[in-house]
């Protein structure tokens, strides 16, 4: 009874190791002691493509590759030969004669006395894992979207680039590059037009460097360019003046032409700094100077961006106390009726008068202001203040006066805005129907299906509105039709030369023009002398502003002026 139990449980293991040869998922293959195969598993079939017909009796080097040496296969054998077992990564081939990698353990099998009887290979196809261990060090070292390297690989790079540097006495310089108006893109089109814009820009940067030079990008639309080993800083510029036209071609994005442009900052190393943070922060100053000064250009680094940061600094400290301390004042610039001579509105503009910097530009304070999150609540006190002044106008007899106020983009894109308007225009009791809103063309054309929107709710507010600086932008007509706008201010760069230059001249004519047609009234702004006064009345400009009735006016001064104002200077 014993000896049959024992033939039952032998042949139960028997059946069991059966069906885990042919259904386990790792191939199998067994040889005789002389190397010869003499069996295989299902895996085994579907891994190589051999059948089990074709490689029965066949030794296993009908698997080999070709990519191992002969010391290999002598090492591998030495250490089956030696501890009974070989484990590790080799490169076999299938029948169709592709390459892959399989995790291999090759067992040794004894008898009773301890005599090898068998070697029995037991492998798994690691392509998949291999593919997916080469895409992890692709995303660690390269920016998924461009292929290009990314900020981690640039640091890798850039620390060995300035060893070599300092070791041999080279120079190295660094582009920092930035679109210009990218988000605009991003915002008009969608983010997906705006990543195949920056595939196609990367593409263009890589086929304009050599070998030897490095492109990143750090992330958004910010690109750095490491060129080293320069002979002269003067390969820099050549590399910058090469990037601005070839980006200045236009790209085809699907059904899109667009153009980009971009700005460039350089720094070198060493004369602008020998490490790695601080030449891409210089270079990143240097890209921001070239930004400010018109776009579409590249700027060196220099001395002065440092001192220019360090009064920067300390602007940002004194103004976040600014509105605190009471240092914000408004003044108002008066326009006049072309035809009637009368005032009939005053620009609010702020000002800022700091304890111990004096009085600080707003070409200065505004930018910055935006630039660290100020210019909501320095916006919502300049309008708050422009309207309680609008009621101390209306209530000492100019009664028809009415209130210009400039609006922030940042501002103006704030979900809240409409709401923090009006509870201003509650709150200070002020008539909205006498309140004019400025927005400039590149506030309002970026987004502009929203702006329709927006603006029609302030419209039902009863306030005016009015384009500022027009013709600095860019603008659609077929859009600036259906937004129910009031005014066109003409920016002043336009009114400065009419006397003198007929482009400009004709430039005015056409604008105002324009605005009578679709109905819109026009202010020109920056008129300073009786000519300029009496060109525009001939082309029937509606209002004027400028030096050549008044600078702008403390209230206290305005009410004067208001008092004494007969339109005699216009006659």
């Amino acid at each position: 009874m014993w000896e049959l139990t024992k033939q039952l449980d032998l042949h139960n293991i028997v059946k069991i190791a059966t069906k885990v040869f042919e259904n386990t998922s790792e191939g199998i293959m067994i040889t005789d002691v002389r190397g010869r195969i003499i069996s295989v598993n299902p895996a085994f079939e579907i891994v190589t493509g051999y059948s089990a017909d074709e490689v029965i009796g066949n030794n296993p080097s009908i698997l080999q590759s070709g990519i191992h040496d002969e010391a290999f296969y002598k090492s591998m054998w030495k250490q089956i030969a030696e501890i009974g077992f070989w484990k590790g990564e080799i490169w076999n081939k299938r029948q169709s004669d592709e390459l892959y990698p399989e995790w291999l353990t090759i067992s040794v099998i004894k008898d009773e006395q301890g005599n090898v009887t068998n070697y029995v290979g037991i492998f798994s196809d690691i392509s998949d894992q291999k593919h997916t261990e080469k895409q992890l060090r692709f995303l660690a070292h390269y920016d998924s979207l461009t292929g290009v390297a990314n900020r981690y690989s640039l640091n890798k790079r850039l620390e060995g680039l300035l060893q070599t540097a300092k070791k041999y006495d080279q120079q190295l310089a660094i582009l920092f590059l930035d679109l210009d108006r990218f988000k605009q893109i991003n915002d008009t089109l969608g983010h997906n037009y705006g990543d195949l814009l920056l595939k196609q820009v990367s593409s263009r940067l890589k086929g304009l460097l050599k070998n030897k030079d490095m492109i990143a990008r750090l992330g958004g639309d910010e690109f750095v360019i490491v060129l080293p080993n320069l002979k002269h800083p003067k390969e820099a510029i050549h590399m910058a003046d090469r990037i601005i036209d070839g980006l200045s071609k236009s790209f085809l994005l699907e059904n899109y032409e667009l153009y980009v442009t971009t700005s460039i900052g350089i720094s070198l190393y060493p004369l602008d700094g020998t490490n790695m943070e601080k030449l891409l922060r210089n270079a990143d100053k240097a890209m921001y100077e070239a930004k400010s000064s018109g776009k579409n250009q590249y700027e060196l680094y220099h001395l002065e961006m440092h001192q220019n940061e360090s009064r920067h600094m300390i602007l940002g400290t004194y103004l976040r106390k600014a509105l605190e301390r009471n240092e914000f004042y408004l003044v108002y610039h008066p326009i006049v009726d072309a035809n009637t001579k009368e005032i009939v509105s005053v620009e609010a503009l702020v000002r800022w008068k700091q304890k111990k910097l004096g009085e600080i530009a707003p070409s200065e304070f505004i930018p910055l202001a935006e630039e660290i999150g100020l210019i909501i609540p320095i916006s919502e006190w300049i309008i708050q203040k422009a309207c309680e002044d609008l009621n101390n106008f209306h209530f000492n007899g100019h009664s028809k006066l009415k209130m210009c106020i400039n609006i922030s983009a940042l501002h103006f894109n704030q979900e809240g805005f409409i709401k923090s308007l009006n509870d201003i225009f509650v709150n200070t009791n002020v008539s909205t129907h006498h309140i004019e809103l400025e927005l400039t063309e590149s506030m309002v054309m970026p987004n502009a299906v929203e702006t329709v929107d927006k603006l029609i709710k302030l419209k039902k507010l009863g306030i005016k509105l009015s384009i500022d600086d027009f013709g600095t932008g860019y603008s659609s007509l077929s859009y600036l039709n259906r937004f129910p706008l009031d005014t066109l201010k003409i920016d002043q760069s336009f009114i400065s030369g009419i006397s003198d230059y007929k482009e400009d001249s004709s430039i005015v004519e056409a604008i105002i023009m324009m605005a009578h047609r679709l109905h819109l009234k026009v202010v020109a702004e920056g008129v300073e002398n009786k000519k300029q006064y009496e060109l525009l009345k001939r082309e029937k400009c509606n209002f004027i502003q400028g030096f050549y009735i008044t600078k702008p006016l403390p209230k206290h001064k305005l009410l004067a002026f208001l008092e004494d104002w007969d339109g005699e200077l216009l006659k």
